[in-house]
């Protein structure tokens, strides 16, 4: 997996319990992942379609540093999908804890918001041999899957 962004746990970004809410979480896996996607895809126009579930196995606390990582795990006429794995990362020995991984699917627009399909070039980079392909051909965008 890549590393895609990092960030600091800060006091405003924490509940009654102390803990990172999970809505600030679920904020920095979309913003890595559409980045990650951007990237990917070779475009600035890949939008959100998809967070599959999210189960937060580890607390994240104020002070403590959150490494979100990414890796294409396969793509489709008109979408991406990645795997995002977010960890806490200490700075005393640098170990790291998997505080949740989740599958997110991606879309590529057009200016109406409209998906089109991925260019020739992304799909021949992510080859079927190497990952799945995914026929999302017959899926209009805003029906889902």
């Amino acid at each position: 997996m890549e590393l895609i962004s990092t960030h600091f746990c800060k006091a405003a970004n924490v509940g009654y319990h102390g803990n990172l809410f999970g809505g600030t979480m679920l904020g920095w896996l979309d913003e890595a992942g559409a980045i990650f996607a951007c990237q990917a895809c070779d475009t600035p126009r890949m939008v959100t379609k998809k967070i599959s579930e999210v189960v937060f196995n580890k607390p994240v606390r104020p002070g403590q540093i959150i490494k979100i990582y990414g890796e294409v795990k396969g793509v489709g006429n008109r979408s991406i999908t990645i795997r995002l794995e977010a960890r806490r990362h200490s700075v005393y020995n640098g170990s790291q804890r998997t505080v949740l991984t989740t599958d997110m699917t991606f879309v590529r627009i057009d200016g109406d918001g409209e998906a089109i399909p991925l260019s020739q070039k992304v799909k021949s980079k992510y080859s079927p041999s190497d990952l799945p392909v995914y026929d999302d051909e017959t899926k209009d965008f805003y029906e889902g899957d």
